[in-house]
């Protein structure tokens, strides 16, 4: 048995199979993949790995496993290894590439079969005599005791707010994890957290709301990565990039790739490089341009080719990002409470009223050059009906 040093946790112990996993070429990739994407662009301090998150989220599978008798000896090992092995599957840059590779590949980060049965890690598993399908089966939360790491409230999130917290400065993950495992049962075949976890619960919906417009969707670290899919998707289009092959990349390499380009990609990187991102023209939340523009997000190319037809200049010097509906999953959690079953938001008036605030978050933003910011603004409010000045966003804001 061996030990390391962890930062939140303090010290997690290995085992002969999880030091040899650890020891492989797929996890030690994973030291070179960005746990929070482009974020660094707006803190600093964020530059920790999904390598540190996937020992985090082992120790914490093993706290909560330890607790439950009904997991057997076998399972506890199997959903050990499941925790460490869970993001294997990411990209470069993790969530940031996610949605290319997932629309190119079909594959999610979750799909992970062919890493777990051929190769090195196919191998170790095999000596040591734990099922790939099992496994995998685990980390895609469709086992019962999976739910430990991919269902409503599980140990996935309760390490990666804590370390985003820590890492990026930003003193809103505060969630008592150790409160929270302590309260987490299985009842009936469900994770549920018992009515002495609610507070505990509440806290990691309230620190994942706040870290929601601080750091997960900051509007530079927004930018950034927008300005980076649109050069790594040229690439592609270009065929000068295989989407299975972005899929095994690290950071390093993808953006060397880009640098690389003497086109469209090489002059978005060199941006990147320098931080010399484009701007805020537009951003705005639902009650300016209303839910309906949700449809809108299979539409982003002809929209962006109409303002900057309108503006003058070349559709690629406009960029439109609608992010996804905002949804709050922790809320459908299970709570026991009395011998009954309620959802999280039904047991706590605190998490009921998230949902609405959570909303008021959502900003969709149109970026552009700084010289053409004014114009591809006014056309932008033209083609979305936004008759006024916006509260959330002036040009004469001043900008990190």
């Amino acid at each position: 048995m061996k030990v390391i040093r962890d930062p939140i946790h303090g010290y997690i112990e290995l085992d002969a199979l999880t030091m040899a996993l650890i020891d492989s070429s797929p996890m030690q990739r994973l030291r070179r993949i960005s746990q929070l994407g482009l974020s660094n662009l707006v803190y600093p301090g964020a530059n920790h790995t999904r390598f540190e998150h996937s020992l985090g989220v082992m120790h914490l599978a093993g706290m909560l496993t330890s607790r439950i008798d009904t997991v057997t000896r076998e399972e506890k090992e199997e959903l050990r290894v499941a925790a460490l092995l869970h993001d294997l599957g990411h990209g470069p840059f993790s969530h940031v590439t996610e949605g290319l590779v997932k629309h190119y590949t079909r594959q999610g980060h979750e799909d992970i079969r062919d890493i777990l049965k051929k190769g090195e890690i196919a191998e170790i598993l095999g000596e040591h005599g734990i099922n790939p399908v099992k496994v995998e089966r685990h980390i895609q939360g469709q086992t019962d005791f999976g739910k430990i790491l991919n269902s409503e409230i599980d140990v996935d999130k309760m390490d990666y707010l804590v370390r985003d917290s820590h890492y990026t400065g930003v003193a809103f993950g505060l969630v008592d994890h150790a409160r929270l495992i302590n309260e987490m049962q299985f009842y009936e075949n469900k994770l549920v957290v018992a009515a002495g976890g609610v507070k505990a619960a509440e806290s990691l919906l309230v620190s994942r709301f706040l870290m929601h417009p601080s750091v997960y969707y900051h509007h530079v670290s927004r930018i950034a990565e927008t300005m980076f899919v649109r050069a790594v998707e040229d690439l592609i289009q270009q065929e000068m990039l295989d989407p299975f092959e972005l899929r095994r990349m690290d950071d390093a390499r993808i953006f060397e790739t880009m640098r690389n380009n003497s086109g469209y990609a090489g002059e978005l990187a060199a941006r990147l490089d320098d931080r010399k991102l484009y701007k805020r023209a537009l951003y705005v939340g639902f009650e300016d341009v209303g839910e309906g523009v949700l449809k809108q997000r299979k539409n982003v190319r002809r929209i962006e080719a109409e303002i900057a037809d309108i503006v003058g200049i070349d559709s690629k010097e406009v960029l439109i990002d609608i992010p996804r509906d905002p949804e709050i999953v922790e809320m459908k959690a299970l709570v026991k409470m009395n011998g009954r079953m309620l959802r999280l938001d039904e047991a706590s008036h605190v998490v009921a009223t998230l949902e609405q605030a959570h909303r008021d978050n959502w900003k969709m933003g149109v970026y552009t050059t700084q010289e053409n910011r004014e114009a591809v603004g006014k056309a932008a409010r033209d083609f979305f009906d936004i008759k006024r000045e916006t509260r959330q966003f002036r040009l004469t804001d001043l900008e990190v």
